[in-house]
C-alpha cells in the first residue's frame, strides 16, 4: 500500500483569501449594503478625482457615508486597500482575437496595459511589483497565454516573457504620465494660470508642444558639441530634420522592438509555429 501524502498546501494569507473570495462569508437574507468590492470601487474613485495621496481609510468612510470602523470588518488596513486596488484596477483586460497572431495579440495586450497606467496614472503609484495576483490580473495572464498558444514553449518561459512585457508597461506608462504632467504644469506656468486650472481649459497643441521630449533631437544638435559629446554630435552632425521619418506612435513604435527582440528569440529557440527555414 503506498504511503505518498500530498504535501499539504501552505495557508494563504488573509489579504489573498480575501482577494479571491476565500471563505467569504455566507449569509442568507439581503445582501450587506457595505461589501469590500463597494470599498474598493469608492476608493478607486477618490484616486481618480483626488489622486492616491488622498486614499485613506477614512476619506474613503466618508465618500461611502460610513464611519471608518466599519470598513475594517471588511478590509484589515489601508495596505490590504492597495493591494485590492492592484487588481481591481485591472478589472477589464482585452479579449484577443480568435484569429490574432502571436505578435499581433501581444501588441494589443501591452497597449491596453499602458492605455491604463495613461488613463488612471494613480496606478502606478500602488504596490504593483509585491502585490499578489490577483482574479483580475490573473485574467490578463490568460489573455497573454492565449495570444502566445501557438508558441512552442514552456508554461515558465512564457510567463517570463510576459513580466518582461509588463515591465515595459510600467516604464512606457510613467514616461507618458509624467512627461505629460510636466507639459500642463509648463503651460500653466506659461499662461500665469492658477494650478487648479482643469486641463481641459488648456491648449492640447500647448501642451503637446510643452512635453520636455518634443523637441530632443534639436537640443541634442544645439547642445552636444564634440568636446564633451563626440559621440552622440557625430551622429547628430549629418541628421536632418526635414528628411526624418519618426514613427507616428511611439508608444506601438516600443513595442514592436520589443517583440522584434522576442521574435528573434523564439526562432532561435524553434518555438515559431509553420516556420520556415531561413535563406541564404
Amino acid at each position: 500500500m503506498s504511503t505518498d501524502k500530498t504535501p499539504e498546501q501552505p495557508e494563504l494569507p488573509p489579504a489573498v483569501r480575501r482577494l479571491w473570495g476565500i471563505d467569504a462569508p455566507r449569509r442568507r437574507g439581503p445582501k450587506p449594503a457595505l461589501s469590500t468590492a463597494r470599498i474598493v470601487q469608492a476608493a478607486m474613485d477618490v484616486a481618480d478625482t483626488e489622486g492616491l495621496p488622498a486614499v485613506s481609510m477614512a476619506r474613503v468612510a466618508e465618500a461611502l457615508g460610513y464611519t471608518p470602523m466599519s470598513l475594517y470588518r471588511h478590509v484589515a488596513n489601508k495596505d490590504e486597500l492597495l493591494l485590492l486596488m492592484v487588481d481591481a484596477v485591472a478589472d477589464d483586460p482585452p479579449e484577443i482575437p480568435d484569429e490574432a497572431g502571436w505578435r499581433e495579440g501581444l501588441e494589443l495586450w501591452t497597449r491596453a496595459q499602458i492605455d491604463v497606467g495613461v488613463r488612471r496614472p494613480w496606478m502606478l503609484e500602488l504596490p504593483l511589483s509585491s502585490a499578489p495576483p490577483g482574479p483580475h490580473r490573473v485574467r490578463w495572464m490568460d489573455q497573454a497565454f492565449k495570444a502566445l498558444r501557438t508558441i512552442d514553449l514552456p508554461a515558465d518561459e512564457k510567463l517570463a516573457m510576459i513580466g518582461l512585457l509588463a515591465q515595459h508597461v510600467l516604464g512606457e506608462a510613467r514616461v507618458q504620465v509624467e512627461s505629460h504632467r510636466a507639459a500642463v504644469q509648463q503651460v500653466l506656468r506659461d499662461s500665469g494660470l492658477p494650478a487648479s486650472t482643469p486641463e481641459s481649459e488648456l491648449d492640447p497643441a500647448a501642451v503637446e508642444a510643452a512635453n520636455p521630449w518634443a523637441d530632443l533631437e534639436a537640443l541634442l544638435v544645439r547642445s552636444a558639441g564634440p568636446g564633451g559629446y563626440p559621440h552622440l554630435f557625430a551622429a547628430f552632425s549629418t541628421w536632418d530634420a526635414t528628411a526624418s521619418t519618426p514613427p507616428d506612435d511611439e508608444i506601438s513604435f516600443g513595442i514592436r522592438i520589443l517583440l522584434d527582440g522576442v521574435e528573434t528569440y523564439l526562432r532561435r529557440r524553434g518555438a515559431l509555429p509553420d516556420e520556415q527555414p531561413d535563406e541564404g
